[in-house]
């Protein structure tokens, strides 16, 4: 018989305990079901639903790692190398990190079957570590990340309606960035399955310009447009600096970002056990051969010097292949961007309501649309941050010195896995990697955390790693302490009644794979 335990949500902490069968404890809840088996009417609150299938699984992995780095500027990857051949060597290696990654997560998102990714396996190594990596994400990396990505569509949206070498003012610009957001996050707001079938069409539209420049690659091929690929080329002048290649990785892993982002909806996907491994077994490679032959096509028509003075690689490509149809690759990155951006919305948002479920955010970040199904106030959130970071004139600097923290928290969820190994063998794992996966991961980890460090010292990492630590200012008392201001019961009611959003309940279940 099924062992049953009710989650004690934001009272408690949460934790998984093996069964005397040598499973997985099942943490599960009686209540009715509508008609798309979610529960209701149990007096506890609604929860997320599950219908995010295999499809959109893929999509949402290959639409947000599919940005606009790849169609705009992979000259970072160049610049650190010296030489195409290495450059094409480092792109391979990033791909193949990112599969290894996602594939450590694959086991922990079948052990831990809990949307919040980092967050959620964060917690074997305790409550700290968790709440640390909620606190750099929803307040610093995610709305950032989303806001540089809509800069991006702002500038190609605005460049049609602006003539001239000055190119279009900023205040255009950040009035479309921000248009975009805002109408995103009313996409994901009002419908799970909108922005889904949106980031369904966007990633479609991104892989066939992705196929575009390829085409126009391999003609070049045909044509004999090798100079700068025959390996007794490609290789000369490779840099001899080990710390800088640690550079040129972060430069790679930019543009696979997003490898781990079907992890934060973990509760939305229907037969996780099965569709979770499978969509990052087809997504990541498929960017990784998309990437790789994309970088070929560009050194077939431009060399190595013009793709480091090119603004924007892929439209250069553009002018001097496609003629009169050389609109369509602009075109192409606004969609691509409209969809990493809707993507990177869709899983912060699960982020930011998850931490808030667990009691590290504000409970009002914890609730679901009544009707809708949607953690509203977490988008809501994450969305208005965002527009507040459109304000500055340039924080993309803040990015990259965040960078090394992204790694930093992707090492210690590697660390959780096995972690877990050692204190739980007995627990059974649908999926099991191979232990030299993880470790592989976590050397790789270590040294994308050290090596920028290294090589180009700077105050601005010791202002990271001190505003990670500041978020204990805040755990200790509200957290640890379960200090609550007096006034917070009345705000979360007024906003609750306003947004029309109900408190979740949260249950896991030995039955996820029929989900």
């Amino acid at each position: 018989m099924t062992e049953v335990r009710e989650r004690e949500g934001r009272r408690g902490e949460y934790s998984l305990e093996p069964k005397k069968n040598g499973g997985t404890e099942a943490l599960e809840k009686k209540a009715p079901l509508d008609g798309d088996g979610v529960s209701v009417g149990d007096g506890k609150g609604v929860k997320l639903k599950r219908q995010v299938g295999l499809i959109s699984g893929i999509a949402l992995i290959v639409g947000t790692m599919i940005g606009s780095g790849i169609f705009v500027s992979p000259k970072g990857v160049l610049t650190q190398t010296d030489s195409v051949g290495m450059s094409l060597v480092v792109w391979l290696l990033c791909g193949i990190l990112a599969t290894m990654g996602a594939l450590c997560y694959a086991e922990l998102g079948t052990v831990v079957p809990k949307s919040g990714a980092e967050y959620a396996y964060l917690w074997t190594l305790g409550p700290v570590p968790a709440y640390l990596f909620a606190w750099t994400s929803t307040i610093v990396i995610k709305p950032s990340s989303l806001s540089i990505i809509a800069l991006a569509f702002g500038a190609y949206v605005a460049e049609p309606f602006f003539s001239g070498e000055c190119g279009p003012p900023q205040i255009a610009i950040k009035m479309f960035a921000a248009l975009a957001i805002l109408l995103i996050v009313f996409i994901n707001c009002a419908s799970v399955k909108w922005a889904t079938s949106v980031q369904n069409f966007f990633t479609a539209a991104k892989i066939l310009a992705l196929i575009i420049i390829i085409v126009v690659g391999f003609v070049k091929l045909i044509q004999g447009e090798v100079r700068y690929l025959s390996p007794s080329v490609s290789f000369t002048g490779s840099s001899t600096n080990v710390f800088a290649y640690g550079i040129a990785f972060y430069q790679g892993l930019w543009a696979y970002d997003g490898w781990n982002q079907l992890n934060y909806i973990t509760e939305e996907l229907v037969k996780p056990y099965r569709n979770l491994p499978l969509a990052i077994i087809i997504g990541i490679p498929l960017v990784t051969i998309l990437y790789l032959l994309v970088n070929i096509a560009y050194f077939t028509v431009m060399s190595p010097e013009e793709l480091l003075q090119s603004g924007a690689v892929a439209v250069t490509l553009a002018e001097r292949s496609l003629g009169p149809m050389a609109w369509v690759i602009p075109f192409f990155v606004c969609c691509s961007t409209f969809g990493a951006a809707n993507g990177s919305l869709f899983t912060s948002g699960r982020l930011t309501f998850v931490a808030a479920r667990e009691g590290h955010m504000v409970e009002i970040l914890s609730m679901v649309h009544v009707k809708r199904y949607t953690p509203f106030p977490a988008l809501a959130f994450q969305s208005f941050i965002a527009l507040l970071m459109l304000l500055p004139g340039d924080f993309e600097t803040l990015v990259n010195y965040f960078s090394f923290a992204a790694w930093l928290f992707y090492g210690g969820t590697v660390a959780a896995l096995l972690v877990l190994r050692y204190r739980h063998p007995e627990w059974h794992r649908p999926i099991k990697v191979p232990i030299v996966i993880p470790i592989i991961v976590l050397i790789a980890s270590v040294y994308l955390v050290i090596a920028p460090i290294i090589d180009e010292p700077a105050l601005e990492y010791l202002f990271a790693f001190l505003f990670i630590l500041a978020g204990l200012i805040f755990y200790v008392p509200f957290v640890h302490y379960k200090y609550e201001l007096p006034f917070m019961k009345h705000i979360t009611v007024f906003f609750q009644l306003l947004l029309e959003v109900a408190p979740t309940s949260y249950f896991e279940t030995e039955e996820l794979q029929n989900a």
